[in-house]
């Protein structure tokens, strides 16, 4: 639905942008799936039929059994058991809590440290920014994965081992980001006021400076929350990432992937499948704000 002449004169910011983000349906469901898989990630505990992390309550006898099995405890199997007789629908859920939940935070810790680095370095200018944007340059050379691997191998298993990995191999993309949006700000007439009044630097950079940086780096940090996601299921699948009692969507698809040949498709395809839906979802949200805020995407 488009805003109307006299709508868009009385609109504010944030209602235009909304009215213009809901012009495409794409957009539209895909914020829809995101905001239904966060709802039953945050509920889990209210509607997963299983605690899996509770071991009172599972029963090996009930191991690998497929879709729809009545398990000893009375309730259905709707997706399926596990290998540790874990009611697959349940791990799910709270393996959607762990992924978001270490998307999130690493994400959030990347932005803060990469933005205040490329902000200071864009705006500092001089030897500051040339030692600081060759160290990201030399970073941005080694795939994000690869440094990933070799620092959730040093540091071993653990959430916070982990996200200390994750926010080390991506706080370089939005510190390149800031840079470029903090040296085209540093050539403004505004920037130059606040220094002649004077202003302490570091109040403008901050204050100012990095408060119009912040489309290009809200861009990134939905691509980066994605990719978060999929870095963490990547090393829990790998062995490198989460200890095997916390069952993150990456770790469920391990534990059955040795399953598949098998027959036992479940145990990895609906993880699989959960994973691949939210990872979608933030990136479609994503690609529409990039389109919103950048003006020659715009039609």
């Amino acid at each position: 639905m488009r805003l109307g002449r006299d709508t868009g004169a009385t609109a504010s910011p944030f209602e235009r942008f909304v009215a213009e983000f809901a012009e495409s349906p794409v957009a539209v469901v895909a914020v829809v799936a995101l905001a239904l898989i966060i709802l039953l990630a945050l509920a889990a505990p209210l509607i997963a039929p299983q605690n899996p992390y509770d071991l009172a309550t599972l029963v090996l006898t009930d191991a690998r059994r497929p879709p729809g099995y009545v398990g000893s405890k009375g309730f259905t199997h709707w997706l399926g058991t596990d290998a540790q007789g874990r009611d697959l629908f349940s791990a799910i859920l709270y393996g959607l809590r762990i992924s978001i939940q270490i998307g999130l935070t690493a994400g959030a810790i990347a932005f803060a440290l990469g933005a205040t680095l490329g902000t200071l370095a864009g705006f500092a200018g001089g030897r500051i920014e040339t030692v600081t944007m060759r160290f990201i340059d030399l970073q941005l050379s080694f795939p994000a994965i690869l440094l990933a691997l070799v620092l959730a191998a040093l540091l071993g298993q653990g959430k916070w081992q982990l996200i200390a990995a994750l926010v080390t191999a991506q706080y370089a993309y939005f510190a390149r980001t800031a840079h470029g949006a903090a040296t085209a700000e540093r050539a403004k007439d505004y920037v130059e006021a606040g220094l002649s009044i004077p202003l302490p630097s570091a109040r403008v950079a901050f204050a100012h400076v990095l408060p119009n940086c912040m489309p290009p780096l809200i861009v990134v940090a939905t691509v980066q929350v994605a990719n978060a996601i999929a870095l963490e299921a990547t090393l829990s699948f790998l062995g490198l990432g989460l200890p095997v009692s916390e069952p993150s969507l990456g770790m469920l698809i391990a534990n059955g992937f040795q399953y598949m040949l098998s027959g036992r498709y479940w145990i990895s395809i609906y993880p699989g499948v959960a994973l691949i839906a939210l990872i979608v979802a933030i990136n479609l949200v994503g690609d529409r704000i990039r389109d919103q805020l950048n003006p020659r995407l715009k039609k």
